[in-house]
Protein backbone atom coordinates (compact mmCIF):
# COMPACT_ATOMS: atom_id res chain seq x y z
CA UNK A 1 0.00 0.00 0.00
CA UNK A 2 2.80 2.18 0.96
CA UNK A 3 4.61 1.43 -2.51
CA UNK A 4 1.44 2.19 -4.21
CA UNK A 5 0.81 5.57 -2.45
CA UNK A 6 4.41 6.93 -3.57
CA UNK A 7 3.58 5.66 -7.14
CA UNK A 8 0.39 7.84 -7.32
CA UNK A 9 2.34 10.62 -5.85
CA UNK A 10 4.54 10.48 -8.74
CA UNK A 11 2.08 9.86 -11.09
CA UNK A 12 0.29 12.93 -10.34
CA UNK A 13 3.09 14.96 -9.39
CA UNK A 14 1.48 16.00 -6.33
CA UNK A 15 3.12 18.93 -3.73
CA UNK A 16 4.75 17.61 -0.87
CA UNK A 17 4.41 19.46 2.47
CA UNK A 18 5.26 21.89 3.61
CA UNK A 19 6.27 23.42 0.29
CA UNK A 20 2.74 23.29 -0.73
CA UNK A 21 0.03 21.71 0.42
CA UNK A 22 -2.53 19.83 -1.40
CA UNK A 23 -6.42 19.61 -0.18
CA UNK A 24 -8.73 16.61 -0.62
CA UNK A 25 -12.36 16.17 0.88
CA UNK A 26 -13.09 12.59 2.00
CA UNK A 27 -16.48 11.56 1.17
CA UNK A 28 -16.38 7.80 0.28
CA UNK A 29 -16.48 4.61 2.94
CA UNK A 30 -13.55 4.36 4.14
CA UNK A 31 -13.81 0.50 3.08
CA UNK A 32 -13.84 1.62 -0.63
CA UNK A 33 -10.09 1.32 -1.82
CA UNK A 34 -9.87 4.10 -3.43
CA UNK A 35 -10.78 6.20 -0.76
CA UNK A 36 -7.92 4.39 1.64
CA UNK A 37 -5.62 5.35 -1.23
CA UNK A 38 -6.47 9.06 -1.93
CA UNK A 39 -8.01 9.65 1.68
CA UNK A 40 -5.32 8.45 3.69
CA UNK A 41 -2.06 6.74 2.21
CA UNK A 42 -1.81 9.26 -0.17
CA UNK A 43 -2.28 12.35 2.21
CA UNK A 44 0.25 10.56 4.39
CA UNK A 45 2.42 9.95 1.77
CA UNK A 46 2.81 14.24 1.01
CA UNK A 47 1.32 15.74 3.76
CA UNK A 48 -1.93 16.60 2.23
CA UNK A 49 -4.89 18.41 4.07
CA UNK A 50 -7.82 16.24 4.52
CA UNK A 51 -11.49 17.66 5.08
CA UNK A 52 -14.33 15.13 6.00
CA UNK A 53 -17.75 16.03 4.30
CA UNK A 54 -20.82 15.50 6.35
CA UNK A 55 -22.54 12.45 6.65
CA UNK A 56 -25.37 13.27 3.93
CA UNK A 57 -22.89 14.15 1.24
CA UNK A 58 -23.84 11.41 -1.23
CA UNK A 59 -27.48 12.79 -0.79
CA UNK A 60 -26.95 16.32 -1.75
CA UNK A 61 -24.52 18.05 0.19
CA UNK A 62 -20.91 17.23 -0.93
CA UNK A 63 -21.11 20.35 -3.29
CA UNK A 64 -21.04 22.63 -0.52
CA UNK A 65 -18.29 21.12 1.26
CA UNK A 66 -16.49 20.83 -2.17
CA UNK A 67 -17.11 24.76 -2.72
CA UNK A 68 -15.58 25.91 1.08
CA UNK A 69 -13.15 23.41 1.05
CA UNK A 70 -11.63 23.86 -2.44
CA UNK A 71 -9.90 20.69 -3.17
CA UNK A 72 -6.80 20.69 -5.35
CA UNK A 73 -7.17 17.22 -6.66
CA UNK A 74 -11.06 14.94 -6.23
CA UNK A 75 -11.78 11.54 -6.99
CA UNK A 76 -15.33 11.01 -7.94
CA UNK A 77 -17.20 7.74 -8.82
CA UNK A 78 -19.36 8.03 -12.06
CA UNK A 79 -22.26 8.60 -10.09
CA UNK A 80 -20.76 11.61 -8.58
CA UNK A 81 -19.98 12.82 -12.14
CA UNK A 82 -23.14 12.00 -13.23
CA UNK A 83 -25.45 13.85 -10.52
CA UNK A 84 -23.17 16.57 -11.01
CA UNK A 85 -23.61 16.77 -15.33
CA UNK A 86 -27.15 16.26 -14.60
CA UNK A 87 -27.26 19.52 -12.67
CA UNK A 88 -25.48 21.92 -15.30
CA UNK A 89 -27.49 20.15 -17.84
CA UNK A 90 -30.95 20.77 -15.54
CA UNK A 91 -29.57 24.67 -14.58
CA UNK A 92 -28.58 25.53 -18.59
CA UNK A 93 -31.61 24.02 -19.85
CA UNK A 94 -33.66 26.39 -17.22
CA UNK A 95 -31.70 29.58 -18.04
CA UNK A 96 -32.44 32.66 -21.20
CA UNK A 97 -31.90 31.35 -24.77
CA UNK A 98 -28.64 33.52 -24.99
CA UNK A 99 -27.51 31.78 -22.05
CA UNK A 100 -27.93 28.30 -23.40
CA UNK A 101 -26.40 29.76 -26.47
CA UNK A 102 -23.08 30.80 -25.03
CA UNK A 103 -23.06 27.60 -22.97
CA UNK A 104 -22.92 25.70 -26.07
CA UNK A 105 -20.57 27.99 -28.16
CA UNK A 106 -17.99 27.71 -25.12
CA UNK A 107 -18.12 23.67 -24.97
CA UNK A 108 -17.93 23.27 -28.53
CA UNK A 109 -14.56 25.88 -28.16
CA UNK A 110 -13.32 23.37 -25.17
CA UNK A 111 -13.98 20.36 -26.92
CA UNK A 112 -11.46 21.43 -29.67
CA UNK A 113 -9.01 22.78 -27.40
CA UNK A 114 -8.84 19.54 -24.69
CA UNK A 115 -9.07 17.48 -27.25
CA UNK A 116 -5.35 18.96 -29.29
CA UNK A 117 -4.31 18.81 -25.51
CA UNK A 118 -4.52 15.24 -26.07
CA UNK A 119 -1.34 13.06 -26.49
CA UNK A 120 -1.05 10.70 -29.56
CA UNK A 121 -4.88 10.09 -31.16
CA UNK A 122 -8.37 10.96 -29.32
CA UNK A 123 -11.40 10.05 -31.14
CA UNK A 124 -9.08 8.25 -33.83
CA UNK A 125 -7.61 11.42 -34.91
CA UNK A 126 -3.96 12.19 -34.42
CA UNK A 127 -3.28 15.54 -32.83
CA UNK A 128 -0.88 17.38 -30.79
CA UNK A 129 -0.43 19.71 -28.08
CA UNK A 130 -1.82 23.23 -28.08
CA UNK A 131 0.40 25.55 -26.29
CA UNK A 132 -1.06 29.07 -27.16
CA UNK A 133 -4.63 28.70 -26.48
CA UNK A 134 -7.19 31.05 -28.95
CA UNK A 135 -8.82 34.52 -27.56
CA UNK A 136 -11.77 32.18 -27.79
CA UNK A 137 -10.70 29.22 -25.43
CA UNK A 138 -9.99 32.69 -23.63
CA UNK A 139 -12.99 34.00 -23.59
CA UNK A 140 -15.09 30.69 -22.99
CA UNK A 141 -12.96 30.40 -19.61
CA UNK A 142 -14.15 33.37 -18.41
CA UNK A 143 -17.13 33.49 -19.68
CA UNK A 144 -18.17 29.63 -18.94
CA UNK A 145 -15.55 27.85 -17.24
CA UNK A 146 -14.16 29.55 -14.50
CA UNK A 147 -18.19 30.11 -13.34
CA UNK A 148 -18.96 26.31 -13.80
CA UNK A 149 -15.98 25.04 -11.68
CA UNK A 150 -16.85 27.97 -8.88
CA UNK A 151 -19.92 26.34 -9.11
CA UNK A 152 -18.73 22.68 -8.45
CA UNK A 153 -16.39 23.81 -5.54
CA UNK A 154 -13.57 22.58 -8.48
CA UNK A 155 -11.92 25.92 -8.99
CA UNK A 156 -8.49 25.11 -7.28
CA UNK A 157 -8.59 21.38 -8.72
CA UNK A 158 -6.02 20.19 -11.24
CA UNK A 159 -6.77 17.05 -10.62
CA UNK A 160 -10.17 15.01 -11.72
CA UNK A 161 -10.31 11.18 -11.12
CA UNK A 162 -12.67 8.77 -12.02
CA UNK A 163 -12.86 5.51 -10.35
CA UNK A 164 -14.24 2.37 -9.31
CA UNK A 165 -16.57 1.93 -12.45
CA UNK A 166 -16.48 3.23 -16.11
CA UNK A 167 -17.52 6.88 -16.84
CA UNK A 168 -19.97 6.51 -19.68
CA UNK A 169 -19.21 8.13 -22.98
CA UNK A 170 -21.75 11.29 -22.78
CA UNK A 171 -20.32 12.26 -18.75
CA UNK A 172 -16.82 12.45 -19.98
CA UNK A 173 -16.95 14.34 -23.17
CA UNK A 174 -19.29 16.69 -21.62
CA UNK A 175 -16.94 17.71 -18.79
CA UNK A 176 -13.89 17.39 -21.36
CA UNK A 177 -15.97 20.11 -23.36
CA UNK A 178 -15.91 21.91 -19.91
CA UNK A 179 -11.82 22.19 -19.40
CA UNK A 180 -12.32 19.29 -16.83
CA UNK A 181 -10.74 16.29 -18.09
CA UNK A 182 -11.65 13.24 -16.08
CA UNK A 183 -8.84 11.17 -16.09
CA UNK A 184 -10.30 7.35 -15.10
CA UNK A 185 -8.44 4.98 -12.62
CA UNK A 186 -8.57 1.19 -13.53
CA UNK A 187 -7.50 -1.19 -10.12
CA UNK A 188 -9.11 -3.06 -7.44
CA UNK A 189 -8.61 -4.05 -3.61
CA UNK A 190 -6.13 -6.91 -4.18
CA UNK A 191 -4.29 -4.65 -6.12
CA UNK A 192 -4.07 -2.28 -3.39
CA UNK A 193 -5.94 0.53 -5.58
CA UNK A 194 -4.72 1.37 -9.07
CA UNK A 195 -2.98 -0.67 -11.26
CA UNK A 196 -3.50 1.87 -14.46
CA UNK A 197 -3.95 6.02 -14.28
CA UNK A 198 -4.97 8.75 -16.66
CA UNK A 199 -3.13 12.14 -15.91
CA UNK A 200 -3.04 14.93 -18.15
CA UNK A 201 0.47 13.69 -19.37
CA UNK A 202 -1.16 10.02 -20.50
CA UNK A 203 -4.98 10.57 -21.25
CA UNK A 204 -6.83 9.30 -23.85
CA UNK A 205 -10.57 9.42 -24.30
CA UNK A 206 -12.56 6.64 -22.65
CA UNK A 207 -9.28 4.79 -21.51
CA UNK A 208 -7.93 4.16 -18.56
CA UNK A 209 -4.66 5.14 -18.92
CA UNK A 210 -1.21 3.81 -19.32
CA UNK A 211 -0.15 0.80 -16.43
CA UNK A 212 1.71 2.77 -13.12
CA UNK A 213 5.65 2.22 -13.97
CA UNK A 214 6.83 -0.86 -11.62
CA UNK A 215 3.70 -2.99 -12.91
CA UNK A 216 2.97 -5.12 -15.36
CA UNK A 217 -0.38 -6.01 -17.63
CA UNK A 218 -1.05 -9.46 -19.27
CA UNK A 219 -3.73 -10.40 -21.02
CA UNK A 220 -4.67 -13.41 -20.89
CA UNK A 221 -6.39 -15.71 -23.61
CA UNK A 222 -7.13 -12.68 -25.92
CA UNK A 223 -9.32 -12.71 -28.91
CA UNK A 224 -8.77 -12.16 -32.47
CA UNK A 225 -9.81 -8.39 -31.11
CA UNK A 226 -7.22 -8.15 -28.77
CA UNK A 227 -9.82 -8.34 -25.85
CA UNK A 228 -8.23 -10.71 -22.50
CA UNK A 229 -8.40 -11.22 -19.07
CA UNK A 230 -6.67 -8.22 -17.88
CA UNK A 231 -3.83 -9.61 -15.38
CA UNK A 232 -2.06 -8.28 -12.97
CA UNK A 233 1.87 -8.14 -11.89
CA UNK A 234 3.69 -5.74 -9.32
CA UNK A 235 4.10 -4.91 -5.71
CA UNK A 236 0.91 -3.40 -5.48
CA UNK A 237 -0.66 -7.32 -5.72
CA UNK A 238 -1.66 -8.57 -2.21
CA UNK A 239 -0.35 -11.58 -0.74
CA UNK A 240 -3.62 -13.52 -0.82
CA UNK A 241 -6.96 -13.35 0.89
CA UNK A 242 -7.04 -14.08 4.34
CA UNK A 243 -7.27 -18.00 5.45
CA UNK A 244 -8.64 -18.59 2.08
CA UNK A 245 -6.19 -20.51 0.28
CA UNK A 246 -8.07 -22.02 -2.15
CA UNK A 247 -9.56 -18.23 -3.19
CA UNK A 248 -5.88 -17.19 -3.60
CA UNK A 249 -4.74 -19.48 -5.34
CA UNK A 250 -8.09 -19.45 -8.50
CA UNK A 251 -6.67 -15.75 -8.15
CA UNK A 252 -3.37 -15.57 -7.59
CA UNK A 253 -1.64 -18.62 -10.64
CA UNK A 254 1.82 -19.54 -10.12
CA UNK A 255 3.94 -17.02 -11.99
CA UNK A 256 2.37 -14.41 -9.60
CA UNK A 257 -0.03 -13.07 -12.12
CA UNK A 258 -3.46 -11.35 -10.54
CA UNK A 259 -6.29 -12.85 -12.51
CA UNK A 260 -8.75 -9.68 -12.31
CA UNK A 261 -12.25 -11.25 -14.10
CA UNK A 262 -12.51 -8.10 -16.13
CA UNK A 263 -11.87 -8.26 -19.90
CA UNK A 264 -9.80 -5.32 -21.44
CA UNK A 265 -7.52 -3.96 -24.64
CA UNK A 266 -4.43 -2.14 -24.49
CA UNK A 267 -3.92 -0.06 -27.90
CA UNK A 268 -0.07 0.29 -29.48
CA UNK A 269 0.38 3.44 -27.40
CA UNK A 270 0.08 1.53 -24.26
CA UNK A 271 -3.51 2.90 -22.73
CA UNK A 272 -5.54 0.41 -21.42
CA UNK A 273 -9.40 0.10 -22.08
CA UNK A 274 -12.12 -2.05 -19.87
CA UNK A 275 -14.40 -3.47 -21.90
CA UNK A 276 -16.25 -5.91 -19.83
CA UNK A 277 -16.29 -8.83 -16.72
CA UNK A 278 -15.75 -12.50 -17.47
CA UNK A 279 -19.33 -13.04 -15.89
CA UNK A 280 -20.69 -10.63 -17.45
CA UNK A 281 -20.79 -11.87 -20.99
CA UNK A 282 -23.78 -13.27 -22.20
CA UNK A 283 -23.25 -16.57 -24.25
CA UNK A 284 -26.37 -17.22 -26.72
CA UNK A 285 -28.46 -20.36 -27.99
CA UNK A 286 -25.85 -19.63 -30.63
CA UNK A 287 -22.71 -19.85 -29.06
CA UNK A 288 -21.74 -15.88 -29.74
CA UNK A 289 -20.21 -14.27 -26.90
CA UNK A 290 -21.88 -11.01 -26.34
CA UNK A 291 -20.12 -8.31 -24.03
CA UNK A 292 -23.20 -6.69 -22.65
CA UNK A 293 -21.75 -3.63 -21.32
CA UNK A 294 -20.88 -1.23 -24.62
CA UNK A 295 -24.84 -2.07 -25.64
CA UNK A 296 -25.99 -0.83 -22.64
CA UNK A 297 -23.69 2.15 -22.63
CA UNK A 298 -25.06 2.94 -26.18
CA UNK A 299 -28.54 2.47 -25.59
CA UNK A 300 -28.58 5.50 -23.06
CA UNK A 301 -26.37 7.49 -24.97
CA UNK A 302 -28.57 7.28 -28.26
CA UNK A 303 -32.36 7.61 -26.04
CA UNK A 304 -31.75 10.47 -23.11
CA UNK A 305 -34.54 9.62 -21.78
CA UNK A 306 -33.02 5.51 -20.43
CA UNK A 307 -31.51 5.86 -16.87
CA UNK A 308 -30.43 2.80 -16.69
CA UNK A 309 -29.98 -0.72 -19.34
CA UNK A 310 -29.47 -4.20 -19.08
CA UNK A 311 -28.91 -6.85 -21.78
CA UNK A 312 -30.29 -10.23 -20.86
CA UNK A 313 -30.29 -13.06 -23.02
CA UNK A 314 -27.58 -15.96 -22.06
CA UNK A 315 -28.94 -19.25 -23.81
CA UNK A 316 -31.39 -17.44 -25.53
CA UNK A 317 -32.17 -16.68 -28.97
CA UNK A 318 -32.01 -13.49 -28.96
CA UNK A 319 -31.46 -10.28 -27.21
CA UNK A 320 -33.50 -8.20 -24.84
CA UNK A 321 -32.71 -5.31 -22.69
CA UNK A 322 -34.15 -4.02 -19.52
CA UNK A 323 -34.93 -0.52 -19.77
CA UNK A 324 -35.27 1.94 -16.73
CA UNK A 325 -36.34 5.88 -17.09
CA UNK A 326 -34.92 8.86 -15.56
CA UNK A 327 -36.61 9.95 -12.79
CA UNK A 328 -37.05 11.78 -9.31
CA UNK A 329 -34.80 10.36 -6.21
CA UNK A 330 -36.17 11.34 -2.99
CA UNK A 331 -33.25 13.23 -1.31
CA UNK A 332 -33.59 11.32 2.22
CA UNK A 333 -33.79 8.09 1.11
CA UNK A 334 -32.27 7.95 -1.93
CA UNK A 335 -35.25 5.70 -3.53
CA UNK A 336 -36.47 6.41 -7.10
CA UNK A 337 -40.05 7.92 -7.81
CA UNK A 338 -42.17 7.54 -10.11
CA UNK A 339 -42.11 11.28 -11.24
CA UNK A 340 -40.10 11.98 -14.47
CA UNK A 341 -36.84 14.44 -14.18
CA UNK A 342 -36.68 17.51 -16.39
CA UNK A 343 -34.36 15.83 -18.61
CA UNK A 344 -37.12 13.12 -18.79
CA UNK A 345 -39.65 15.44 -19.39
CA UNK A 346 -38.22 17.57 -21.68
CA UNK A 347 -37.45 13.85 -23.91
CA UNK A 348 -41.37 13.99 -23.73
CA UNK A 349 -42.21 16.92 -24.64
CA UNK A 350 -39.57 16.99 -27.73
CA UNK A 351 -41.48 13.64 -29.20
CA UNK A 352 -44.80 14.84 -28.41
CA UNK A 353 -45.88 13.15 -25.15
CA UNK A 354 -47.19 14.95 -22.23
CA UNK A 355 -46.47 12.16 -19.79
CA UNK A 356 -44.93 13.59 -16.35
CA UNK A 357 -44.79 9.92 -14.78
CA UNK A 358 -43.37 6.69 -15.21
CA UNK A 359 -47.06 5.13 -14.68
CA UNK A 360 -48.44 7.15 -17.23
CA UNK A 361 -45.92 5.90 -19.85
CA UNK A 362 -46.50 2.28 -18.87
CA UNK A 363 -50.27 2.43 -18.42
CA UNK A 364 -51.23 4.10 -21.20
CA UNK A 365 -48.10 2.68 -23.10
CA UNK A 366 -47.20 6.02 -24.38
CA UNK A 367 -47.51 5.84 -28.29
CA UNK A 368 -44.77 8.85 -28.65
CA UNK A 369 -42.02 7.59 -25.99
CA UNK A 370 -42.31 4.10 -27.37
CA UNK A 371 -41.60 5.28 -31.08
CA UNK A 372 -39.13 7.36 -30.16
CA UNK A 373 -37.58 4.28 -28.38
CA UNK A 374 -37.68 1.90 -30.70
CA UNK A 375 -36.20 4.67 -32.95
CA UNK A 376 -33.65 4.43 -30.34
CA UNK A 377 -32.72 0.59 -30.28
CA UNK A 378 -33.34 0.43 -34.12
CA UNK A 379 -29.86 3.04 -34.48
CA UNK A 380 -28.34 0.98 -31.93
CA UNK A 381 -29.04 -2.60 -34.05
CA UNK A 382 -28.00 -0.78 -37.11
CA UNK A 383 -24.19 -0.69 -35.09
CA UNK A 384 -24.17 -3.93 -34.09
CA UNK A 385 -21.45 -6.12 -35.50
CA UNK A 386 -23.44 -9.15 -36.19
CA UNK A 387 -27.54 -9.65 -35.88
CA UNK A 388 -26.57 -11.77 -32.67
CA UNK A 389 -25.54 -8.89 -31.10
CA UNK A 390 -29.15 -6.85 -32.09
CA UNK A 391 -31.74 -6.10 -29.47
CA UNK A 392 -34.69 -8.17 -30.60
CA UNK A 393 -37.05 -7.04 -27.77
CA UNK A 394 -37.30 -4.31 -24.88
CA UNK A 395 -39.26 -3.67 -21.79
CA UNK A 396 -39.82 -0.64 -19.52
CA UNK A 397 -39.51 -1.29 -16.08
CA UNK A 398 -41.45 0.73 -13.60
CA UNK A 399 -39.19 1.47 -11.33
CA UNK A 400 -35.70 2.84 -11.34
CA UNK A 401 -32.42 1.01 -10.26
CA UNK A 402 -30.82 2.37 -6.94
CA UNK A 403 -29.10 1.15 -3.79
CA UNK A 404 -31.98 0.65 -1.54
CA UNK A 405 -34.02 -1.61 -4.25
CA UNK A 406 -30.63 -4.16 -4.49
CA UNK A 407 -30.14 -3.68 -8.18
CA UNK A 408 -27.16 -1.48 -8.19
Amino acid sequence: ITWTAGSVARVYNLAYAPEKQEVVVSYLPLSHIAAQMMDVWVPIKVGAFIYFAEPDALKGTLVNTLQEVKPTAFLGVPRIWEKMHEKIKETVDKSSSLRRKVFLWARNIGFKVNSKRTPGTFLGIHVHRERDPSMSYRMAKALVFTKIKNSLGLDHCRIFISGAAPLNKETSEFFLSLDIPIGEVYGMSESSGPHSISTSENYKFLSSGKIVAGCKNMLYQPSKDGVGEICLWGRHVFMGYLEQEDATMEAIDKEGWLHSGDLGRLDNQGFLFITGRIKEIIITAGGENVAPLPIENLVKETIPIISNAMLVGDKAKFLSILLTLKCDVDKMTGEPLDTLNWEAIKFCREVGSQATTVSEILDLRDPMVHMAIQKGINAVNQKAISNAQKIQKWVILEKDFSISGGEL
